[in-house]
């Protein structure tokens, strides 16, 4: 009984997942489990499309954002630098990865509360730093736009996350406990941050870019740089000491109440594109060629000719499928153009004087009383 319950529930899906054009080896297609009636193919270099590597150069300003001391202040801003590199893979229309590498120099400014800070005057930071990240890129445009949307393909708006480390080193100068003086005796304070886990760092941002050909695109990108650390802008070691109101250590870093310094990037740079394909993926939208084929096969105009070849037995029949090109005028005739022969006697209807019975031809197709 249970044997037969198990072959009954089994026997619809053997019927229905026969298919006389399936795919028969699991090895030529491994990553498919549809009908060979796709147009299925391996994925591999020899058949891929597009262009997914890109190299990417860039630079511009770089500011101490969010921080203790800061690089625009008193309504002055302090320029600093950033300049990257970076590795860019393609993995689809929409997402990609990049390994990129970035250096940069910051300059800030600040000024502590009270007597300590009449006696410091502006305090002035430096840092710079060296960075190497690991960063995911979306492309909104590729991932928002309107199917209904013709117009040239040229901007695209890319969001950027990504982590990684870094390490950096800071300067502080002041006119009191960060300058050079031999009497009392004081130097400014440096701060030296070696490539290590503590030094882990978090960063998001936005840019803009166009199409300038198929290898090379423009983009304009501002990042924000969480640092994760307070010793970032040079303010002071981030010891117990720098946030007590006791200690006799200077509080730059008790000027902010954050204890990540923020940086701030805005650069332009260029994206070379890699590969021996016409398009590069970043600038594809499948759904977007899927409707425009759909639209072509929809506005196709197909001429369709009737009797292009003539009809010159002047039997109805077009010759393009006519059996019988040379039909007597009058002739009556089916629809592959044969002249009709009722009472199959070989004598056609036109000639035939009994249309009903057969005869012989000799006797105009009437049978013969013998």
């Amino acid at each position: 009984m249970k044997l037969g319950l198990l072959l009954l529930a089994a026997l619809p899906i053997a019927t229905y997942a026969q298919d006389s054009i399936a795919v028969n080896s699991s090895n030529e297609y491994p990553n498919t489990f549809s009908s060979g009636s796709a147009n299925v193919q391996p994925f591999n270099n020899s058949t891929r499309r597009f262009n997914d590597w890109s190299i990417s150069i860039g630079g511009g300003a770089a500011f101490m954002a969010h921080s203790d001391l800061r690089s625009i202040y008193d309504k002055k801003v302090n320029w600093g630098y950033n300049a990257y590199v970076s590795l860019d893979k393609q993995i689809t229309h929409t997402f990609g990865l990049s390994l990129i590498y970035q250096k940069g120099e910051t300059k800030q400014q600040a000024q502590l509360d009270g007597a300590k800070g009449q006696a410091a005057g502006v305090a002035t930071g430096t840092t710079k730093y060296n960075q190497i990240a690991l960063q995911g890129d979306i492309n909104f445009s590729n991932l928002l736009r309107r199917v209904d949307n013709h117009s040239p393909y040229r901007w695209a708006l890319h969001g950027y996350l990504g982590m990684g480390f870094q390490n950096y080193n800071t300067s502080l100068h002041d006119n009191d406990e960060f300058r050079w003086s031999t009497s009392p005796a004081r130097v400014p304070l440096f701060i030296d941050q070696k490539l290590a886990i503590n030094s882990f760092f978090f960063q998001t941002g936005v840019g803009l870019k166009y199409k300038v050909s198929n290898l090379i695109d423009v983009e304009a990108r501002t990042m924000y740089i969480i640092s994760g650390d307070d010793e970032f802008d040079g303010g002071g070691w981030a010891g117990p000491a720098d946030y007590d109101p006791n200690s006799k250590v200077s509080k730059y870093n008790m000027i902010s109440e954050r204890r990540s310094d923020n940086l701030w990037t805005v650069n332009l740079g260029l994206s070379f594109n890699l590969g021996k394909h016409e398009s590069h993926l970043a600038w594809h939208d499948p759904l977007q060629e899927a409707y425009y084929r759909a639209s072509v096969l929809e506005n196709a105009s197909t001429d369709f000719v009737v009797c292009e070849k003539g009809d010159n037995d002047n039997d109805g029949v077009c010759d393009d499928w006519d059996r019988e090109l040379n039909t007597p005028a009058g002739a009556r005739v089916d629809g592959a153009g044969v002249a009709l022969d009722m009472d199959l006697d070989g004598v056609i209807d036109l000639y035939d004087k009994c249309v009903t019975v057969p005869g012989p031809a000799d006797n105009n197709g009437c049978p013969t009383n013998k």
